[in-house]
């Protein structure tokens, strides 16, 4: 198994991602897709059948299925996508996945944050074993769903980090510290640190940055909001730290990164016509 791509998409609001996650398509021969969703209002679109999005539900999308997200944005939808391809000696699973996919949606429930986050790190790392390991969860988790088996191990370490990544993601737009979640999850800010570190290869709060990063992107690229805007938004204290942290994480400034996106977007248009 190898994962192609692991994305977490954060209450899909604009109109741009609301087109672009909602796009119709189908995935090529060994691409299989998993869909896993925490919260929001909206259908899923597998093959022929319409699904209504319950938080902690999972779906399996196998090669060329056309599926989409119909999702409102009143009420937007949060969810994490895992895209995979099997090798021809995986034939067994591939022919229990295609067998599975018309069970769904799996109701594992919405405390697999964690472990969802865990395989998106893993998954997209430049380090063989890293990936190695993200697609031996990934096999592992689908074994247990063909088997019947909905639970996927709960150890306290990773209670404590599904419920930081929670409050991580609740709070991004806003203002958390360190001691703020360590008192949330009755934990000393040392021992947090260690144990968040530990399986997430980054501090608690270059992590929460992170989070706040892949905000700001979408927020440049699909609202008009001023960088000044943007900024405040999402809490940081100046437009001047958060230009700063934005160029320190992407490579490029702000607006630079805005006006790229725009040029690319223009490119692909103008092909299409």
């Amino acid at each position: 198994m190898e994962i192609l791509d692991a994305v977490f998409v954060y209450q899909m609001r604009t109109k741009s991602e609301l087109r672009w996650h909602g796009r119709t398509h189908a995935h090529g021969e060994r691409e299989f897709e998993i869909h896993y969703f925490l919260g929001g209002d909206g259908e899923f679109i597998n093959g022929k059948t319409s699904y209504l999005i319950n938080p902690g539900v999972l779906f399996i999308s196998t090669p060329h299925t056309v599926h989409t997200i119909k999702a409102r944005a009143h009420d937007p939808v949060t969810y994490y996508a895992i895209l995979f391809r099997l090798e021809d000696q995986e034939r067994d699973l591939w022919e229990l996945l295609a067998e599975q996919e018309k069970n769904s949606p799996f109701h594992i429930g919405t405390n697999y944050r964690f472990f969802f986050e865990e395989v998106k790190e893993k998954g997209l790392s430049q380090l063989l074993h890293r990936r190695q390991s993200a697609s031996h969860q990934v096999c592992s988790l689908l074994y247990l769903l063909c088997d019947g088996t909905e639970s996927l191990g709960n150890d306290s370490e990773s209670r404590h980090l599904e419920r930081a990544l929670r409050i991580m993601q609740q709070k991004v737009m806003g203002n958390l510290t360190l001691g703020d979640l360590a008192h949330e999850l009755n934990l000393t800010e040392s021992y947090f640190i260690r144990l968040f570190s530990k399986r997430m290869r980054q501090t608690p709060m270059k992590y929460y940055m992170k989070l706040k990063i892949e905000a700001a992107s979408a927020l440049l690229t699909c609202t008009d909001l001023s960088v000044k805007e943007v900024s405040a938004k999402l809490g940081f204290s100046s437009e001047f730290h958060f230009s700063k942290q934005f160029k320190l994480k992407t490579g490029l400034a702000p607006t630079s990164y805005r006006r790229n996106y725009l040029q690319m977007l223009g490119s692909v248009s103008s092909e299409q016509e």
